[in-house]
């Protein structure tokens, strides 16, 4: 088999939905390819149903075996389930990997994880690359956008790979190397949040529709279908339009009324409030998503609530445009958010990220794909940030100004209805916050010094370390 990658051989291990995806997109751009799976029955499975691809294909009974025969340097691309099946897959390659190999984990991981792992490899002279692929299926087979972390010389090796099967944006790939060690997966982490944040928006705003308007499923899908085309535009718009459309077949009705109202969450929306809180950062409007797919799994107490203490919910009367603007500025505030996050961890951990780059990827490809994206590169590489806040980039605190009236009366309405819509609320109040030169946290403070002698800084000397006459 020829090298591919930088002069490297390349492996995949683990043919499940996504690797098996991934597989076939790397040997349909033209690299040859060794492929294993920890259960030997599915590597053949995969090489018969890859066709006529399978002919730049080589199987293997396992990961040991494949890694033994592949020619070095190697290049070794990890599609298991993020946690101890990534250690496993390693320490079992161990033994037949060399210095200057690469190993690429490719799943969802822990950015603790991959920094832990590429210290340990880089001490055996292995580079690591930890490496954030979104777009589900569609996107590991056809062009998912791609985030790496690691050192630039193990990018080198894999960029001709990675950049051909990444998702093209105006013909440039959606694949970069965003940092070392763990800031590729960091980046995907919160790229997960944030797509948290807008499947909860989203659905609040199809709840009030559905639920305080009386609007059928088809009438919201035409609804999305044309806000698609406008500021709004994207992937998971696009795709709520076609999901509110579809007819179940057994029933004739439409699909979402068949579907239980219990949403799964897979760990990394969790992962990003629980970084963001570690870098004293506001992640509302996503932990307020986090939030809600766990209340969603609570089915049987919200069905004790709701016969305890009666339904609140009530009709709402909302125009289209109040909706629209409202669900615009929920999205910038969970845009901000994000990038709050990374600017932080960027400077936490050195990783000199480039934040222009990582809206640049996510153009294409990846489930958080939005009209909004090409601006947020854009504020960033103009560096018209005031406070360094994308917020507050001239382009976005425009959008925001004129959508806050629309995310105020909805959101008012909502709770007027006795509509749960937390996301939005979380939005709205983030905004306001942001807005307030002056707040609440002077009487926190005073309260502190109090009960704890924290002390405060006086506002008209701005001298540190004061104390009020209760400390006497």
């Amino acid at each position: 088999m020829e090298q591919a990658g930088g002069g490297a051989s390349l492996g995949l291990y683990g043919l499940g939905t996504m690797g098996a995806a991934l597989a076939l997109n790397i040997l349909e751009k033209g690299f040859p390819l060794h492929v294993a799976n920890r259960t030997a029955a599915r590597t053949p499975a995969f090489l018969d149903a890859a066709g006529p691809l399978a002919g730049r294909a080589t199987g293997h009974e396992s990961l040991p075996a494949m890694v033994a025969a592949m020619p070095a340097p190697r290049a070794l691309i990890l599609m298991v389930d993020a946690g101890p099946a990534v250690d496993q897959s390693i320490e079992a390659a161990l033994p037949h990997l060399a210095p200057g190999d690469i190993v690429a984990d490719c799943g969802n991981a822990d950015f603790h994880d991959t920094r832990r792992r590429a210290a340990a490899l880089a001490a055996r002279g292995i580079r690591f690359l930890g490496v954030g692929v979104s777009g589900g299926e569609e996107g590991a087979r056809h062009g998912p956008a791609i985030m790496a972390g690691g050192e630039p010389d193990a990018w080198a090796a894999l960029e001709p790979v990675l950049s051909a099967i990444a998702a093209r944006h105006e013909g440039e790939p959606c694949a970069a190397l965003l940092g070392p060690d763990g800031a590729g997966h960091f980046v995907k982490t919160v790229h997960n949040g944030i797509e948290y944040a807008d499947m909860q928006l989203i659905a609040e705003v199809y709840g009030l529709l559905r639920h305080g308007m009386n609007r059928p499923p088809a009438a919201i899908a035409s609804l999305f279908a044309r806000w698609n085309g406008g500021r709004l535009r994207s992937y998971l718009v696009e795709i709520t339009a076609e999901v509110l459309a579809a007819t179940d077949p057994a029933t004739g009705g439409p699909v979402v009324d068949v579907i239980l109202d219990r949403a799964g969450q897979k760990g990394t929306g969790r992962w990003t409030v629980i970084e963001a809180l570690r870098l004293g950062q506001s992640a509302s409007a996503i932990e307020a998503a986090v939030a809600a797919r766990a209340w969603s799994a609570e089915k049987p107490s919200r069905e004790a609530g709701e016969a305890i203490l009666g339904s609140p919910r009530q009709p709402v009367d909302l125009p289209e445009d109040a909706l629209e603007g409202a669900l615009l500025a929920g999205r910038i505030v969970a845009y901000a958010q994000g990038f709050r996050i990374l600017q932080a961890a960027s400077a936490e951990y050195g990783w000199n990220t480039d934040m222009a780059r990582v809206a640049e990827t996510w153009r294409a490809g990846c489930i958080i794909r939005s009209a909004l994206l090409a601006d947020i590169a854009a504020a960033f590489r103009a560096g018209d940030l005031p406070q360094g806040q994308l917020l507050l980039s001239p382009a976005f605190a425009a959008d925001l100004r004129a959508a806050l009236p629309a995310l105020r009366r909805t959101v008012a309405a909502a709770a007027l209805g006795g509509h749960p819509v937390p996301a939005l609320s979380a939005a709205l109040a983030f905004a306001d916050t942001m807005a307030q030169a002056r707040g609440t946290a002077d009487l926190i403070q005073a309260q502190r010094d109090y009960f704890g002698r924290h002390g405060f800084v006086r506002l008209d000397t701005g001298t540190a370390g004061q104390h009020g006459p209760w400390a006497g």
